[in-house]
């Protein structure tokens, strides 16, 4: 079940990098439909490269890469896809998936197993 977003877009607050970016983030859609909250940031710090965001949604976790956020403010963060059409991290990288989509997907799993 989705939830609409209770403010406007204007009260996320300041725009902020990935670097800054909290886990538990509240995620919406582009139509305000709530899709989850950030679980991690998924990034070469180093590089200063973003890869994506690996959401924690109510049917279990999904990926967003970066190509697929089109914002990240200090209350919340915009995906252009609803939650249903986003990755579902996996072993096996989706067949059609662009290499560098695939690699980060894959940093998503490698993260979402390892022991904490």
């Amino acid at each position: 079940m989705t939830q609409k977003r209770e403010t406007a877009p204007e009260d996320l607050g300041a725009p902020v990098a990935y670097l800054v970016l909290k886990d538990g983030t509240p995620v919406y859609d582009r139509s305000g439909e709530s899709v989850g909250t950030v679980e991690h940031v998924l990034a070469d710090e180093p590089q200063d490269v973003f890869h994506g965001l690996l959401i924690k949604t109510s049917d279990g976790h999904r990926f967003a890469g970066g190509d697929q956020v089109d914002g990240l403010y200090e209350r919340g963060v915009i995906v252009s896809e609803p939650a249903d059409r986003l990755a579902t991290p996996s072993a096996d990288a989706p067949a059609g998936l662009a290499e560098s989509r695939s690699t980060a997907l894959k940093r998503a799993w490698d993260w979402l197993v390892e022991p904490k």
